[in-house]
C-alpha cells in the first residue's frame, strides 16, 4: 500500500523486486503505519512536521478514519510521533524508545529481508560457536527432538517452521547464558517469518525444507562434536543457503575468514601497546 502524502516528495528510486509469497496479510492499519514509518525514516516527514489530518490521510490511503486512528496510535506507541491537544500529531524530534520492527512477509521488502538475514548471520553464527563449547547432553536432546519434528513435517508435507524456531532457541539455550537465550528467543520469534519462507510450498515442492534440514543436521553435528569453528561455519552456511533459495545473495564480508587487505600502518606502534 503506497499513496503520496500532500506535499511529500517521492524518492527517485525505482521499486525493487517483490517477494511473491507472504506469511500473512497485513491489517490496513499496519500497512498505513508501515508506510508512514518509511516516510519518516527517509525524511519525507521530518522531525517536528505535523501529520495531515485524519480526514486527509483517510482520503490519501483510501481507508476509514478509524484505520488512520489505529495507525497513528501504533506510531505513537512506538515513540515516532506525539499528539498535542488541539494541534494534531507531529513527528518527534528524537524517538523516546527503540523498537525493532521486522519484515512480515508483505510488499517489495527484499532489501529489508536481506538485512534480516545479515542480522541473523551475526547473531546465530556466534550463538552456534558458543553452544558448541558449552552444550550439555540435555541441550543436545532438546535440539535433536526439534530436528525430529522437522523431519516429520517434511515427511507429511506440512509447515515445520515452529520446530525450526524451537531448534534455534534450543541452540541459544545451549550457550548456558541466560541473556543470550532471552535475546535469541525474542529475536527468534520476530525471525519466524523469514524462516517460514523456507517451508512454504506444496508437498511436491519440498526441496527447500529438505536442504534446510540437511544444513540443520550439519550444524547439530558440529555442536554435538564440540567443534566451535565448524558450528559457526555451518550456521553461516545454513543462512546463506536459505537466503540463496529465496533469491538473496548475502555479502561475503559476513564471514570473518574472508581475506581483507590490511592497510599499512603509518607509524610503529608504541612499545607499551604492542
Amino acid at each position: 500500500m503506497s499513496a503520496p502524502l500532500p506535499n511529500a516528495a517521492e524518492p527517485g528510486v525505482p521499486p525493487g523486486p517483490e517477494i511473491s509469497r507472504i506469511a500473512r496479510p497485513l491489517r490496513l492499519s499496519e500497512e498505513v503505519s508501515g508506510e508512514l514509518q518509511r516516510r519518516i525514516a527517509r525524511g519525507d516527514l521530518k522531525p517536528g512536521d505535523r501529520l495531515p489530518t485524519e480526514k486527509t490521510l483517510g482520503e490519501v490511503f483510501g481507508v476509514s478514519r478509524a484505520v488512520i486512528r489505529e495507525a497513528v496510535a501504533r506510531l505513537k506507541a512506538d515513540g515516532l510521533i506525539e499528539t498535542r491537544q488541539g494541534s494534531g500529531a507531529f513527528v518527534v524530534e528524537a524517538p523516546k524508545t527503540i523498537n525493532l520492527h521486522f519484515w512480515k512477509g508483505a510488499g517489495s521488502e527484499l532489501d529489508e529481508l536481506r538485512d534480516i538475514f545479515e542480522l541473523r548471520a551475526m547473531v546465530e553464527g556466534s550463538v552456534a560457536e558458543l553452544a558448541a563449547q558449552r552444550r550439555t547432553r540435555s541441550d543436545l536432546r532438546a535440539m535433536a527432538s526439534h530436528l525430529k519434528v522437522m523431519d516429520e513435517a517434511i515427511g507429511n508435507g506440512v509447515d515445520g517452521s515452529e520446530a525450526d524456531d524451537n531448534f534455534h532457541i534450543a541452540m541459544a539455550r545451549a550457550t548456558n547464558n541466560a541473556y543470550v537465550s532471552r535475546l535469541v528467543e525474542f529475536l527468534g520469534r520476530h525471525f519466524s517469518d523469514s524462516r517460514r519462507l523456507s517451508w512454504q510450498g506444496t508437498p511436491s515442492e519440498l526441496a527447500g525444507p529438505q536442504k534446510s534440514q540437511s544444513e540443520h543436521r550439519a550444524l547439530f553435528d558440529a555442536i554435538s562434536l564440540g567443534d566451535a569453528e565448524a558450528a559457526r561455519r555451518r550456521a553461516l552456511d545454513h543462512l546463506r543457503g536459505t537466503a540463496e533459495r529465496l533469491g538473496i545473495k548475502l555479502a561475503l564480508d559476513l564471514d570473518r575468514d574472508t581475506p581483507t587487505p590490511l592497510k599499512k600502518p603509518s607509524a610503529r606502534l608504541p612499545r607499551r601497546i604492542r
